[in-house]
């Protein structure tokens, strides 16, 4: 068995939203987390993707992927969904909401974590 988990963790906020992202994207939203953060300077953020996997009779393996970004003071971007346009990456210049699929795909916390379980896989 295999699964991914994503989150956003944002330092500021003690890592939160975290595992709750998805819950806080349909109720905070991003003005939400852009207000919680308004009157603090530490904007550091990582956006984290955990692949677990799982065979009959072995132990469970996780594999975390993740990209340090900040947060951005505003949304930027019409690209990607949820927290993508407040989540900005100083080595792109841009948010995630303004890099394209295939942009992002070169160095996401998704790909990252894929490429860790893909490497692990291919030795078993």
């Amino acid at each position: 068995m295999i699964v991914e988990d994503a989150g956003l963790f944002i330092r500021a906020l003690k890592d939160f939203p975290g595992t709750y992202s998805s819950y806080v994207q349909d109720t905070l939203g991003n003005a939400g987390i852009l207000k919680l953060l308004e009157d603090t300077d530490d904007r550091y953020a990582e956006f984290r993707s955990v692949i677990g996997y799982c065979a009959p009779n072995s132990e469970p393996k996780i594999f975390l992927g993740k990209v340090s970004g900040e947060i951005a003071l505003s949304e930027k971007g019409e690209l990607g969904f949820a927290f993508d346009p407040i989540f900005y990456v100083p080595e792109e210049g841009k948010t995630f909401g303004e890099l394209t699929t295939e942009e992002k795909n070169q160095f996401s916390h998704r790909k990252n974590s894929l490429e860790k379980f893909i490497k692990w896989y291919s030795k078993e």
